[in-house]
């Protein structure tokens, strides 16, 4: 592994992958070769133990009851609250928001924050590398309350246009929504800097963390974002979980998105009163299996280390990066001087779907297509792109064999 470049001291990635049973198998008589992480990522055998034995041993509806399961539930249930809080740099476990995902979360910000906050005239600036769950709940705040959307563009190499976006900026800017890793290109955004200069405005900021969660050590304090969000299925956790970071000052100010059971004070036919948050934001019975998995999956992520995970991801996407840039007829779509471990490229041979199509025949899992981000292909002038994202589960052998796989498509389609 030395001639490759990656840093494989940083990690021992054979002993890692050991602890990922579905890596061991075969698809179509070869080896998978799993570089489909940005969409989802796969589980370690603690958190399938975790929630395996939560269900057999120790599942009780949380919050509700009296009895001895309910209460060492619940108190589970608010120990991964803090384990998250901790996670990502949170001052207190209460500015943690359990949602079904990144998607539900932003949703959540758009329709609480916009219904309290967001009048006729307003605005909401938004980035053109965003996923669509970070540009359609946006727009439909702006055509509800007749609020303006405007877009920071971004240049050839997927790097946000920063002197455009001080200028979109003004005094009706109510909210400045980017994603902290671009899930098409990978690039990385300078949000604390698109922070500091929303605040200097008097706006607020959301930063969609669904890709950048699994990939990069987070303070959200530092940054000083008003709200981050996340997905547990990105990060080795279970699907069906994720939430949102907020500051209690907005969360106490900001109505419930969704109501009925547990999210109340006190309802009579005449009136409801609202719990504070965060249960104010948390309606119905949660996914209370899925939040244990997620708790695993953050226990494993510290266990390894986010700076070391980091460090070995990046050398990944140097070395992968050097190897596609070699392959004739492929184009990087993406060039980023700060990435995230995605490679995403083009090729006018053959279309992406035909591409992944191709890679599957030799056990390779890749991404063909929009990647919900469909405007993000507008910019870059292609109709989709084939994405490569890596995890700290991969190794550069994986990549060779990426890299001979698209060879022989290029070929065959020419």
């Amino acid at each position: 592994m030395s001639d490759t470049g990656v840093a494989g001291n940083v990690l021992d990635v054979e002993k890692i992958r050991k602890d990922f049973p579905i890596l061991s198998q075969s698809v179509r008589g070869k080896p998978l070769i799993y570089l489909d992480n940005a969409a989802t990522t796969h589980k370690p055998i603690s958190v399938i133990e975790r929630v395996r034995n939560f269900d057999a041993e120790k599942y009780g509806t949380v919050r509700r009851g009296t009895y001895k399961l309910s209460e060492h539930a619940t108190q589970l249930y608010e120990e991964v609250r803090q384990k998250v809080a901790d996670f990502m740099g949170a001052e207190k476990k209460g500015e943690i928001v359990f949602t079904s995902g990144t998607t539900q979360a932003i949703n959540l910000v758009a329709h609480s924050f916009g219904k309290r906050f967001v009048n006729e005239g307003d605005e909401i600036v938004i980035s053109n590398i965003e996923h669509h769950a970070n540009i359609v709940p946006w727009q439909v705040l702006c055509e509800e309350r007749g609020a303006k959307l405007k877009v920071i563009p971004v240049d050839d190499d997927g790097e946000l246009v920063m002197e455009e976006y001080e200028k979109l900026l003004s005094p009706k800017t109510r909210m400045v929504a980017v994603n902290h890793v671009s899930n098409a290109l990978g690039t990385i955004n300078p949000i604390k800097e698109i922070t500091q200069k929303a605040h200097a405005v008097g706006a607020r900021v959301l930063i969609d963390g669904a890709q950048s969660t699994p990939h990069i050590k987070l303070d959200v304090r530092d940054i000083d974002c008003d709200f981050y969000t996340f997905s547990g299925h990105k990060m080795y956790g279970p699907s069906g979980i994720g939430g949102v970071y907020g500051k209690m000052e907005l969360w106490e100010e900001m109505p419930p998105y969704v109501t009925g059971g547990d999210m109340i004070m006190q309802v009579t036919l005449e009136k409801t009163t609202y719990a504070k948050p965060p249960a104010r934001f948390e309606a119905g019975t949660p996914p209370i299996t899925q939040v244990m998995g997620l708790g695993a999956a953050i226990d494993y992520l510290n266990e390894i280390g986010m700076d070391k995970i980091a460090d070995y991801e990046n050398s990944l996407l140097e070395y992968g990066t050097r190897l596609f840039k070699e392959i004739e007829g492929v184009r990087i779509i993406g060039n980023a001087r700060r990435k995230a471990s995605i490679i995403s490229f083009f090729s006018d041979s053959a279309h992406p779907h035909d591409m992944v199509h191709f890679l599957d025949q030799d056990g390779i899992a890749c991404r063909g297509g929009h990647h919900c981000a469909q405007p993000t292909m507008i910019r870059y002038g292609v109709p989709a792109t084939t994405r490569a994202s890596m995890a700290f589960y991969n190794k550069p052998e994986e990549l060779d064999a990426l890299a001979e796989s698209v060879q022989k498509c290029i070929r065959i389609f020419s």
